[in-house]
């Protein structure tokens, strides 16, 4: 009888050692800030040796885990307490952004070492956005300098790509927008952000992150209009900003415009009801004419799903456009305005090849309604029509066009055409003109 136990399996291989120069130093974050403040001081305020030093001590001491130890020391000079307070038996560092002078040079220098640290060690991308969000919900424990500071240098690094603008969120915290610290911040941030790109950048970022329309929350709800955005902004010398919230709104504005306007095309709302809602609208967002004009094209012509025949959707399109004319007339009481559906047309003829025999037929259409009137189409036809299918989009005018030349010349001659009835005490004034060609027929009714 065998009472020997079986072995248990064991693992066999190589057993790698780590190399002593990959191994990292394990300290506290007490120990941790104690190496980095010491090499900081030892560099002294030469900002070319602190990028020099932060390059070699990545190498030994453990970043990864010590991220936010890091980067407070970097901006704060020591370890933050909650509340963005440095807590008083704390070692503290002069060499840092608080410490250092108030201006964008000087600014500009710092954000030189955060790029050159992070392009260097990659993995701390994460851990400095994160700090940056902290360090925006920290603001009221900072002085106004340290805050000015922390403003120019968090704007130079959103210009060069270094953070990204999704941690302005941080700056729509209650408290911050209550106090007025968020605006304040803001205006520092953005001018340092404009000056090292322009606005059409800033503007780029912004909608990359859903952030362009969101702006005026930097002000406390009962303040959030772009009058006082405006008034705000300007007076701290930046209108761009406040020009470019103006033009954000006014798109939203549009945005809402549009879609309202749909939905009472589906519903049926009377014409009157549509008309009286619009001009509230273009009064209360200053919206123009010619935009208003523009969005009830596109409006009326996405309610309808087209033909695909080329036969029958000139047919359609007249059918329905005759229905919705009275609407259309009651935004094209200037000649701008009639210009600009005129080249809307075009634009929708051009990009829908089934539309492209329709061009003139919805002109004469809009012609005979009253939408349009002689000097707009005779305008556009000589100098102001788009490229698009100009060729084609002329030729079809080129009779109509004609006409009108002649009718304007024929008025100016009315009195030798008219002839005067008097019946006892009455007068009629008789004038028949009718005109036709290719099928299309102009009539006084």
């Amino acid at each position: 009888m065998n009472n020997q136990k079986p072995q248990k399996p064991t693992l066999s291989g190589q057993r790698f050692k780590t190399r002593k120069r990959d191994e990292k130093e394990r300290f506290d974050p007490t120990q941790f800030q104690d190496c980095i403040i010491q090499g900081l001081t030892e560099t002294g305020t030469d900002l070319e040796a602190v990028a020099k030093f932060l390059d070699a001590s990545g190498a030994k001491l453990d970043y990864r885990r010590y991220a936010e130890t890091l980067f407070d020391i970097l901006v704060a000079g020591g370890m933050l307490a909650p509340g963005g307070t440095l807590a008083d038996d704390m070692t503290r560092t002069n060499v840092c952004v608080f410490a250092a002078q108030e201006d964008l040079e000087t600014m500009q220098a710092f954000a030189q070492v955060f790029n050159k640290l992070i392009r260097r060690y990659k993995y701390l991308e994460k851990g400095f956005e994160d700090e940056v969000k902290k360090l925006l919900l920290f603001l009221k424990g900072f002085s106004e300098s340290e805050r000015n500071k922390l403003a120019m240098l968090t704007g130079i690094l959103l210009a060069n790509g270094t953070l990204n603008a999704s941690i302005l969120n941080s700056l729509y915290n209650e408290n911050l927008v209550k106090e007025g610290v968020s605006a304040a911040f803001a205006v520092k941030l953005f001018k340092s952000w404009i000056n090292e790109k322009d606005i059409n950048a800033v503007a780029v970022s912004l909608r990359k992150v859903n952030m362009d329309n969101r702006l005026m929350e930097l002000f406390p709800a009962n303040k959030q209009s772009v009058e006082h955005f405006s008034k705000y902004f300007t007076e701290a010398g930046l209108k761009e900003l406040s020009e470019y919230v103006r033009n954000q709104q006014t798109i939203g504005a549009r945005k809402e415009l549009q879609k309202e306007l749909q939905e009472q095309m589906s519903r049926g709302d009377p014409f009157k009801d549509i008309i009286l809602y619009v001009k509230e609208e273009m009064k209360k967002n200053n919206i123009s004419e010619q935009t208003v004009v523009a969005i009830i094209w596109s409006s009326v012509m996405s309610t309808v799903e087209w033909n695909k025949k080329e036969e029958l959707v000139a047919e359609q399109a007249i059918k329905h456009l005759k229905q919705y004319s009275p609407l259309l007339a009651a935004f094209t009481t200037q000649g701008q305005s009639e210009l600009t559906l005129l080249l809307k047309i075009q634009e929708y003829c051009y990009d829908n090849i089934h539309f492209m025999k329709a061009f003139q037929k919805i002109v004469v259409l809009f012609y005979k309604a009253e939408v349009l009137s002689e000097e707009p189409i005779l305008k556009w036809y000589k100098d102001a029509h788009l490229a698009k299918g100009k060729s084609v989009f002329l030729e079809q005018m080129k009779k109509f066009v004609e006409w009108l030349k002649n009718a304007e010349e024929g008025n100016q001659q009315l009195s030798s055409q008219v002839e005067l009835v008097h019946v006892g005490n009455l007068s009629a004034l008789m004038l028949v003109c009718e005109v036709g060609w290719g099928g299309v027929s102009l009539g006084t009714g």
